[in-house]
């Protein structure tokens, strides 16, 4: 009883002290915050304001330029791109020879103390140490089979040697022939008859994929070896994706992780399904010798100035008509923003949530509000769903295209499929072996709610919130 009560007794203090910090951080980013203001309202007499509105010019200027230089050819797309790096150009020019540049620095950087100060308050005591799941002990692996593709990541395989190196860790290697396709869920589906008890992937997350799903149905553990270009399913699971070889270090010294897999029309993905504008682009077989050129020529024919076709879909209940693209997510991305530091990243892989981000950009105008408002402008939806279901396209009219079949890239990868196409998520039902020394994630920092900022920083006069720091949402 007397350690339970030390132990408790240590617990309050250090909720007590995460709770002082935490108001320390709300209080300097409000202060922050208002120092900004201050400087955009008063330097120069009024030229504040000028800084203020002038940035929001540029920036809607910008996104006008881009939306011209993507969606059109010919004069327009050259007036787009001169648009697109003139007007930031403008802007800069205009600070300098007014003599407001010093202003617009200070406010600039006061608002960014505001921003680090306000997400760390936010940020839950302990959730830097978090990782994508809970790991748990695992018995090491005796009859491990790895497939590697020597193509991926611009052949990572051998430049890391890790053929060589997973055999000696006593690990069966099949290489796959990059003279030929080779039906990979084969491949594993006969390893596994022949007695394997983990199945492992050096390649792209495509392929990872298809193997996991076979592992996943024979409750087998799964080994991810980064040796693809981008590795973002390895990147979430917290492994080293500038050595693969490392991730090979779970064959003697592993722990297991517990994480969702996402199922589209049946076809397992580790990552993402994408519809719309970028699944079209994906499809072209120029795509992958000239991945910017071919979308520079597609996305005029695609958008047609906002005019293209569209796709409705419905995420559990909720109705999304008429969008140009539409991003489903193994377990929902921290932020849609690009710009944001929690970009690209999923806070957690075990959620049981798919993620959906749709956009419906109807010309410069709304391509303008989406730079300015950002996450909330009303061409971006983004919310958390079970099922998603995407219907077949329909014309700006809402006339339904007459196709019944469309096109979708799973984890890269460019597919057709029938419509509807149907996204679900099965929760938990892939384990994961991953090295116990490993990078880890990088903390994807919370919603920013500047009204939990104020309950934080001013917590006596909202009683009924004492705990508001420790809690996920606003």
């Amino acid at each position: 009883m007397e350690v339970e009560s030390v132990t408790g007794s240590t617990r309050w203090r250090e909720h007590g002290d995460a709770g002082q910090v935490a108001r320390g951080l709300a209080r300097g980013a409000l202060a922050a915050a208002a120092a900004a203001v201050v400087v955009l309202l008063t330097a120069l007499g009024g030229g504040g304001l000028l800084v203020l509105l002038t940035g929001l010019v540029g920036l809607a200027a910008a996104a006008v330029g881009l939306w011209w230089f993507l969606a059109h050819r010919g004069p327009v797309r050259v007036l787009g791109g001169v648009l697109l790096f003139g007007a930031p150009v403008a802007v800069l020019v205009l600070y300098v020879v007014g003599g407001l540049w010093l202003f617009a620095l200070l406010a600039v950087a006061l608002w960014a103390v505001a921003l680090g100060c306000a997400r760390a308050a936010l940020r839950r005591p302990g959730e830097e140490e978090s990782g994508p799941a809970e790991a748990r002990p695992a018995a090491r692996p005796r009859r491990a089979v790895l497939i590697m593709n020597p193509k991926s990541g611009g052949g990572k395989v051998e430049r890391f040697g890790l053929v060589e190196k997973a055999e000696r860790l006593g690990a069966r290697v099949e290489l796959l022939d990059p003279e030929r396709e080779t039906d990979v869920t084969a491949l594993a589906r006969r390893a596994v008859e022949d007695g394997a008890d983990l199945l492992g992937v050096a390649g792209g997350d495509g392929t990872q994929a298809l193997v996991a799903a076979v592992a996943a149905e024979h409750d087998l553990p799964f080994l991810v070896i980064s040796a693809g270009t981008r590795n973002h399913f390895a990147m979430d699971l917290g492994l080293d994706r500038e050595d693969p070889s490392a991730c090979l270090d779970a064959l003697t010294d592993g722990e297991e992780l517990r994480v969702d897999l996402g199922s589209v029309s049946g076809r397992p993905f580790v990552n993402t399904v994408s519809f719309g504008v970028y699944a079209d682009v994906v499809q072209r077989p120029e795509y992958r010798d000239a991945k910017a050129g071919t979308a520079l020529e597609a996305l005029p024919d695609l958008l047609q100035g906002g005019q293209g076709d569209r796709l409705d879909a419905t995420a559990d209940t909720t109705r999304l008509p008429g969008q140009q693209a539409i991003l489903v997510s193994n377990n929902p991305y921290a932020t849609p923003d690009p710009l944001s530091a929690g970009a690209g990243r999923r806070a957690r892989l075990d959620g049981g949530r798919l993620g959906v981000i749709g956009i419906r950009v109807d010309g410069a105008a709304h391509a303008a509000e989406l730079a300015v408002l950002g996450t909330q402008s009303a061409a971006l939806n983004v919310l958390a769903a079970r099922r998603v279901e995407v219907h077949g396209g329909v014309t700006t009219d809402g006339v339904p295209t007459e196709e019944d079949t469309l096109p979708v890239a799973v984890d890269g990868e460019a597919l057709v499929l029938p419509t509807p196409v149907v996204c679900e998520i099965r929760p938990r039902a892939l384990r994961v072996l991953v090295p116990k020394d490993r990078p880890g994630t990088v903390p994807v920092p919370p919603p920013l709610d500047w009204r939990r900022i104020i309950r934080l920083a001013f917590p006596d006069h909202h009683p009924h919130h004492g705990d508001d720091s420790h809690r996920s949402g606003a």
